[in-house]
This record gives structure tokens, sequence and C-alpha cells, in this order.
């Protein structure tokens, strides 16, 4: 999945039609594979978007659950925090030198030769 696709069911309050619309832009533009489509292709691309975001939209008015709606503030928290531990993760397994990055996880793989 996409990693700038966020969740948009179950929230209080509800997802706005700008965070449907960009969830959509983010999806025509994985599967399309273009950040930014050629003039002959503009149109089909935002027709795309719209038509992705209409059934998004449909689908996410008619989705239930018993489950208590999310609040924004905490899952946006939440989310950050993951960053901060997966960057951390990610910078402690390296080490930075003059020749670029060396991978002191043992993985002979990602060791370049001197």
């Amino acid at each position: 999945m996409c990693r700038n696709i966020k969740t948009l069911f179950n929230f209080d309050p509800p997802a706005t039609p700008e965070e449907i619309r960009a969830a959509s832009l983010q999806f025509v533009r994985k599967i399309s594979g273009f950040n930014r489509p050629s003039k002959g292709n503009a149109a089909l691309f935002h027709t795309a978007v719209e038509d992705v975001a209409g059934v998004a939209t449909r689908l996410l008015r008619s989705l239930e659950t018993s489950a208590s709606p999310k609040n924004r503030e905490e899952e946006t928290a939440k989310a950050k925090a993951r960053a901060e531990r997966q960057t951390k993760i990610h910078h402690k397994g390296t080490e930075h030198s003059q020749g670029g990055e060396i991978d002191l996880r043992g993985r002979a793989d990602k060791v370049s030769a001197m």
C-alpha cells in the first residue's frame, strides 16, 4: 500500500472531501506510475482521480462499525511517534563514513568492498 494514503474511515470528524481527493490522487499516481501525467493523458488522469474520489466517498459513507470513532490528533501523534521510532531504528544499525554508509548489522550484501 502506498505509504502516503492514510486511513480515512471512522474518524471524528469524518474525512473531508479534500482528504478523500488527496488519497484518490495518490492512488491514481501509484497505479498509473505518473506523478504528473503528460498533456495527452491529463484529462484521463484527472477523470480517474475524480472517479476514485466518488467511489471512495460512497464507500466511506456506507461502511459501518461498532468501534468508537478515532480522534485525529491522537492518531497523528501515534503516527509521528512510529515514524520517529523507525528513523531511530534505521540510523542505529548504520554508521556513516566518507565512503558512504556501512551496514553494521552483519549483512554482507550491504557492505561495499574497499
